[in-house]
């Protein structure tokens, strides 16, 4: 399970840190495109970032797909659940398991529905406009999102029932912070 949570979390950031770079590189190109510096404007001009922008949607839509995966997994989604926090423990339990049955349920379909939409799409030579990438490689979120998502509302079920806590995001909580925290708290102490 582990190594599925770094992957999970190697894909965010790896896309997240890649679109960033992309979108700055074309920006720049953009600006100094439009400096009169002779060489430099001819030479720059010659290249092609056209596919940039697209690059960039495709890479935020997997991004967010993932994500919504990972916010089930750590428990950072928003909800609302001020009235289910006010009933007494039975009754909660009851809600927060239909809950999660219900976002596993959704979530499910969606998948379903979007490999049939992958499966349908690979089946013809539609691509991209910039990229020229096969569209179904583009959709493929669509399904692998929703089932890593339907499978960490399972997860997040299956520990509910275990232990009667769902995950919580602590805000102040800094990965890695405690492990430093900790050696200057023991330097100190030396």
């Amino acid at each position: 399970m582990k190594f599925l949570d770094k992957l999970e979390e190697w894909l965010i950031a790896s896309l997240m840190a890649a679109a960033t770079i992309l979108i700055f590189v074309a920006v720049l190109h953009r600006y100094l495109s439009g400096l009169p510096i002779p060489g430099l404007q001819d030479y720059l001009i010659t290249l092609n970032t056209s596919w940039a922008q697209e690059a960039c949607i495709y890479m935020f839509v997997w991004m967010a797909k993932f994500g919504a995966a990972y916010g089930v997994r750590t428990g950072i989604h928003v909800g609302v659940d001020v009235l289910i926090n006010r009933m007494n423990t039975p009754w909660r339990n009851k809600f927060i398991v239909f809950g999660l049955l219900a976002g596993a349920t959704f979530t499910a379909i969606i998948g379903t529905l979007g490999a049939n939409f992958v499966h349908h799409m690979s089946q013809t030579d539609q691509t991209s406009a910039d990229l020229e990438m096969p569209m179904w490689i583009v959709y493929l979120a669509v399904p692998l999102g929703s089932y890593l998502m339907c499978f960490r509302f399972l997860q997040v079920l299956v520990a509910f029932v275990k232990t009667g806590s769902l995950p919580k995001h602590d805000h102040s909580h800094v990965e890695g912070l405690e492990d430093e925290l900790s050696a200057e708290e023991k330097g100190a102490k030396a």
